[in-house]
Formats: C-alpha cells, sequence, structure tokens
C-alpha cells in the first residue's frame, strides 16, 4: 500500500475544523489533530463548535486547548446553537459559513462525514461542501446508534501514545458524556483498531476519512 503525505510543505498550513457539537472533532480527528500539533508547529488553526450548552462550551474550549497545544496560532469558536435542530436554524448557521468563508482561507478542511444520519452532521458536512468547492475536505466519522459507518478511502495512523492521549483527554474533557453507551475508552479503541488493519498502519491504529475530491 503507497503512503503519501497531505502535509508535506506549506500547502496544510491554515486548518479548518468544523464540529456540530462540543466533542464531534476530537472524536472523529483528535488523534489526527494531536499528529498535526506535534508535526507542525506553524499551523494555523480555525476550530468552530456551533452546538453547545454553557456547561459544554467549557468543555469545549479546554479541550480544544488541549488538543491544541502548541500550535503557532489556534483560534477556538463555540456557538450556541440548539443540539439537534440545526437544520431548522438553516438560514443563520449557513451566515455563520459565509461569515468563516471571509475570516479565513483554509489549506485543508476536517468536517463531519456526508452520509452521517445525525441531522446536525449532515447539515455542517452540506455547507461546508456548499462554502469551500476549490479545497481539501475531509470528512471523519462519530460512532453513534445510527450504524452509518461507511468504507473511508483515506487513512490517518496514529501510534499507540497518540490514541491513548486521545482517548485520556476525551474522558478527562467531557464529563457531560461519561455514562454513555457511544462515549467509552473501549469504543474508541476499537474504531481505531479496525481503522488501523483497514490500512495496515505500523501500530494498527488509526483514524478514517472520506476524501471525495482530490487534485494532484
Amino acid at each position: 500500500m503507497r503512503k503519501l503525505s497531505i502535509l508535506e510543505g506549506q500547502e496544510a498550513r491554515r486548518i479548518l475544523f468544523l464540529g456540530a457539537h462540543a466533542d464531534d472533532i476530537e472524536i472523529g480527528c483528535g488523534g489526527t489533530v494531536l499528529r498535526l500539533a506535534a508535526e507542525r508547529r506553524d499551523l494555523e488553526i480555525l476550530w468552530v463548535v456551533f452546538s453547545a450548552t454553557p456547561e459544554r462550551s467549557v468543555e469545549a474550549r479546554a479541550s480544544a486547548a488541549a488538543f491544541l497545544g502548541g500550535v503557532a496560532q489556534a483560534t477556538v469558536v463555540v456557538r450556541d446553537y440548539r443540539d439537534g435542530y440545526l437544520p431548522w436554524s438553516g438560514a443563520s448557521i449557513k451566515e455563520e459559513f459565509e461569515a468563516l468563508k471571509r475570516q479565513f482561507v483554509p489549506d485543508l478542511v476536517f468536517t463531519h462525514y456526508r452520509e452521517d444520519r445525525h441531522q446536525d452532521h449532515r447539515l455542517v458536512s452540506d455547507l461546508t461542501w456548499n462554502t469551500w468547492r476549490n479545497h481539501l475536505i475531509l470528512e471523519y466519522e462519530v460512532p453513534k446508534f445510527d450504524g452509518d459507518f461507511g468504507s473511508p478511502n483515506l487513512f490517518s495512523a496514529l501510534s499507540s501514545a497518540t490514541l491513548e492521549r486521545k482517548i485520556a483527554l476525551l474522558l478527562r474533557h467531557f464529563g457531560t458524556q461519561a455514562g454513555r453507551q457511544w462515549f467509552s475508552a473501549d469504543l474508541f479503541q476499537a474504531v481505531a483498531r479496525i481503522r488501523g488493519m483497514e490500512c495496515v498502519a505500523e501500530d494498527a491504529l488509526a483514524e478514517a476519512f472520506y476524501c471525495r475530491k482530490a487534485v494532484f
């Protein structure tokens, strides 16, 4: 299997992370965030969460700061749209995306999987593609009850230490989610193990993404 790096050189210095809810980015691509933060200190990051209660907002900001430690420039934005109702705030969310487009020109965008069955996740993904039409976009996956995992085509290999840190930070910063069946160390480990097997990662661990359009 040929392994290519999309992070070499300066092409992927400005990175946009988009998440519908407070823990989505960390669950979907937290290990890759930690890799990026360790490997590329010159990064400029914009991290946007659209739905969070006051309590969840505190969690989201603390978690983002931990995951992005060491990054040269990081801006974290947390909005308070109602969980589960993002499509019914569509006009306002669309305006948020238009403002982001004027504010930040990314080299790489991480967003939700387009076929995700959660309505908030799908809206964020759809508006990502509607807003950034000529950018490299990677869609991450979030495990949940819907059973909507697909067959990703781009993999980010993780070391055991990186995955352990991702899981530890998730459990530490998102106490409001403790006890939920889908929020557990063994589940996060299991997803990474399957994706690591699929891409023959050195430590047999990886995060996976859907890359619909890439230009070489």
